[in-house]
């Protein structure tokens, strides 16, 4: 079946009205798809690499208005958020969620589990915001650099270890997050 969906979505990479299906997926992807938006983004990148900035640029604001939308679901429709994540492997523990955010947010777990569970445990959303821009921004932008400034041979390996590649993008992440709050710590 994810096979099936996978080549379903580099039909729509192919296709005239590829930056409309990737800020679509993008945004789905925060609430129920479960295809990664990287698999739309690298075709669509490569397609064009002179505007590779603006897809990252439009796939993190569609990703993360998505996420916004799961959190919403969490929070105001907890029976429907809960139904969802019943649905998609389960919900995460409290403490977790509420102090592991930006952790979760950089994990290469389904998006859409740490947005509504956030939203259900009632995680203060700026911080949830801010984490999903910074996290999901710097995932997309790496990607799409990827793609603009090696191409075809990137998405080979990053087709063949995406988890790996997503995983080392999120620790980066994580590290910078955490130094910058750290220094904010020291002389704030």
């Amino acid at each position: 079946m994810l096979r099936r969906l996978y080549d379903w979505v580099m039909r729509l990479a192919a296709s005239r009205h590829a930056v409309t299906w990737l800020a679509l997926i993008a945004f789905c992807e925060g609430v129920f798809f479960p295809i990664p938006v990287d698999v739309m983004l690298m075709p669509v990148v490569l397609a064009d690499r002179a505007r590779a900035w603006r897809y990252a640029a439009i796939t993190t604001v569609a990703s993360v208005l998505g996420g916004s939308t799961g959190y919403l679901l969490g929070s105001l429709f907890k029976p429907v958020g809960r139904w969802i994540l019943d649905h998609a492997g389960g919900t995460l523990g409290a403490e977790a969620v509420r102090q592991w955010i930006v952790l979760l947010v950089a994990l290469p777990i389904p998006y859409k589990l740490t947005a509504i569970t956030s939203g259900l445990l009632e995680v203060s959303f700026p911080l949830f915001l801010a984490a999903s821009l910074i996290i999901r921004g710097a995932r997309y932008f790496a990607v799409a650099g990827l793609m603009k400034f090696y191409g075809e041979p990137i998405r080979e390996f990053v087709e063949k270890r995406l988890a790996l590649v997503l995983s080392a993008v999120a620790v980066a992440a994580v590290v910078v997050l955490l130094g910058i709050r750290q220094l904010v710590h020291m002389f704030g």
